[in-house]
């Protein structure tokens, strides 16, 4: 702690970001490019001494996140980047992609605005990649032992970069044509920009991971032939299998998954595309989920020209400031009012259904869908619902939709590959692979972590599973314990 009344002297200050008018227009990331540094050592100041980091906790991760808010606050930048990886793969990702349950956690959010630990852990991954402070850490002997890993998501890549730089002989397959998972084709541009994956995995190839891509595991090769090839197998595919909304309509053309809307507006990006054929462009788009892909899609509707934008959620609209009775300090406060760069782009350019409005309707539920004589989509019908979800008496509206996205959340992995068949692994009744407290599946030799196991989930614990299962499997092929795992009750609820 470099300065003992920071917390009292600085007020917090957030990465600013572009403006409205101009950040829609482009692809590019939602913040000033270079205003981070600047601020990042004085909000680093406000870390108290508090004696007890309740962040710690609140990290899934366990992040050391006072030793390099300390450092930060010094400028010794490369000191900070060493306590930084220590505990965390990919920092660059969880600095714009994690909803910060950290900062819920900090001592100070008792009464007064988080240390920004977001940014501050954003900023040191990013001088660390400047600086050359991120090169590649090849193991120094090789073990002998092989091992596979199914999937590239964050899950993946973790557990194949610790499993690789533990001496072990690792492969990555991946089903689609490009690494990263929903990093690559879920996330769009303007939250995570893709040279910072690439990056990643370039220190990975130089490390020696392998990586198979365009290859399903139990299509391209079967699960027996990979067991035979491999002394162990990390089932890391995600929870893709999505939710379905089941109303009358749902046949009509024009209403999709948003995993089939994403990811086509990333190939675009990625130049394999000149426009997407669910295209935005000149459309009224009613998204329905009120959560983080939802808003993934609001952004990508505002970007490619939607005449409107609309995102509905079941849940009513949160307060301003946490429910001390509900959602008491250091809880993550899941029902408080957030406004994301998309759903403040989707206010500020009018998108939604009333000038200047959050382009959100909350307490609604669809009823139906109806459509033109050519089975196109071209109206929503919903109803506002009470706190326990039943129908409000004279409510009910219609919306224009001509695209509607579904965005409802993940329920477990797909199963159409016919991978969790061949391997005859053990399913929970929630539809996710069934595993011990050592990620060990029914099937021995093979381990499962991530959203294929946890179920839908956040980034975090996502490169938090990765690293614990590789702990888990390095244990298994050496019998000792050589990787460091996060400390973190596995078994619980999401935090998140």
């Amino acid at each position: 702690m470099a300065d003992p009344k920071g917390f009292l002297t600085t007020p917090r200050e957030e990465w600013p970001r572009r403006p409205v008018e101009e950040r829609a227009r482009d692809w590019d990331e939602v913040y000033v490019p270079g205003a981070l540094l600047p601020i990042i050592s004085r909000q680093a100041d406000r870390c108290m001494d508090c004696g007890i980091p309740f962040c710690h906790d609140a990290c899934p991760l366990g992040n050391l996140i006072p030793e390099w808010n300390d450092l930060v606050s010094r400028e010794d930048w490369r000191a900070a980047a060493d306590r930084l990886h220590a505990t965390n793969n990919f920092p660059e990702f969880t600095g714009r992609l994690c909803p910060a349950p950290c900062e819920a956690g900090c001592v100070l959010a008792i009464n007064q605005p988080a240390v920004t630990i977001k940014n501050v852990e954003c900023a040191i991954a990013d001088r660390a990649w400047e600086e050359g402070f991120a090169p590649p850490r090849p193991p120094e002997r090789l073990s002998g032992k092989t091992v596979a890993v199914i999937g590239s998501g964050p899950t993946g890549l973790a557990a194949a970069q610790q499993l690789t730089r533990a001496g072990h002989t690792v492969a990555v397959y991946e089903r689609d044509d490009r690494l990263g998972g929903l990093m690559r084709y879920g996330i769009p541009a303007f939250k995570m920009e893709k040279h910072h994956l690439e990056r990643r995995l370039e220190q990975m190839r130089a490390e020696g991971t392998k990586f198979r891509t365009s290859t399903a595991v139990g299509r391209d090769i079967g699960a027996d032939e990979l067991r035979t090839r491999y002394d162990a197998v990390v089932l890391a595919t995600g929870a893709t299998a999505w939710r379905e909304l089941p109303v009358p309509g749902r046949e009509l053309t024009g209403i999709h998954q948003a995993m089939e809307y994403l990811p086509l507006a990333n190939r675009v990006r990625e130049g394999d595309l000149e426009t997407s054929p669910l295209s935005a462009a000149g459309k009224h788009v009613v998204i329905v989920g009120g959560g983080d892909t939802g808003a993934d899609c609001l952004g990508t509707a505002v970007r490619e020209g939607a005449a409107s934008v609309t995102q509905l959620d079941i849940y009513a609209l949160p307060d301003a400031e946490r429910d001390e009775d509900t959602e008491p300090w250091p809880t993550y406060p899941m029902r408080i009012y957030r406004l994301s760069a998309a759903h403040e782009e989707a206010r500020d350019l009018r998108t939604a259904p009333v000038a200047d409005a959050d382009a959100r309707l909350f307490a609604a539920s669809t009823l139906r869908f109806d459509g033109d004589a050519q089975g196109q989509v071209r109206s929503l019908h919903l109803v506002e619902v009470d706190a326990r979800r039943r129908p409000v008496e004279g409510t009910g509206r219609t919306l224009p939709a001509d695209l509607v996205l579904l965005a409802l959340g993940f329920s477990g992995p797909d199963r159409e590959d016919g991978l969790v068949d061949q391997l005859g692994l053990e399913m929970e009744p929630r539809g996710t692979i069934a595993r011990d407290s050592g990620f060990a599946t029914n099937v021995p030799g093979v381990f499962a972590a991530g959203d294929a196991a946890r179920g839908q989930s956040l980034i975090v614990w996502a490169i938090a599973e990765g690293r614990a299962v590789a702990a888990a499997v390095d244990r298994h092929l050496t019998g000792s314990a050589r990787l460091p795992a996060p400390i973190g009750p596995f078994d619980r609820p999401m935090a998140v």
